[in-house]
């Protein structure tokens, strides 16, 4: 791949809202092996914007911004999403972030579709699903 091929990189970033984004983002570097990017600190404590990498993949958790109805799980009482996130070991990636707290509301598995994944809540409520699946990102063209 040519280096300078933007086509071939990620076009999609998933804006995660956390009430305590910053505890939110050292939290996610622990359990779920995520590596800290860009962040820029908000009034009063808040993260206005983040970025996380995992891989060629990219997150921003962020603090809640009222002007958009930006709300935490926490704060709706419910999740309307769902983050899926490929990983070589499911096994050992489950047990990471089980150690640092996650809950696994489904032991690793393997899918009559293929992949072996997992499915864990975070501390503030997201769910996510971590797994050997990738899906098929070929040279797809819509009309």
């Amino acid at each position: 791949m040519n280096q300078n091929d933007k086509s071939a990189l990620p076009n999609i970033f998933s804006e995660i809202i956390y009430d305590d984004a910053p505890a939110a983002i050292e939290w996610l570097a622990r359990a779920f092996g995520f590596v800290k990017g860009e962040i820029i600190n908000g009034p009063n404590g808040t993260i206005a914007h983040a970025e996380m990498h995992y891989g060629v993949g990219t997150i921003m958790p962020k603090s809640p911004m009222t002007e958009f109805g930006m709300k935490s799980p926490k704060e709706l009482g419910g999740i309307n999403q769902c983050l899926y996130v490929t990983v070589e070991d499911t096994d050992a990636h489950c047990e990471r972030a089980r150690a640092a707290g996650a809950e696994i509301l489904m032991e690793p598995r393997n899918m009559d579709y293929g992949p072996r994944n997992y499915v864990a809540r975070d501390i503030e409520g997201h769910i996510w699903s971590f797994g050997t699946y990738r899906p098929n990102t070929g040279s797809r063209k819509d009309s």
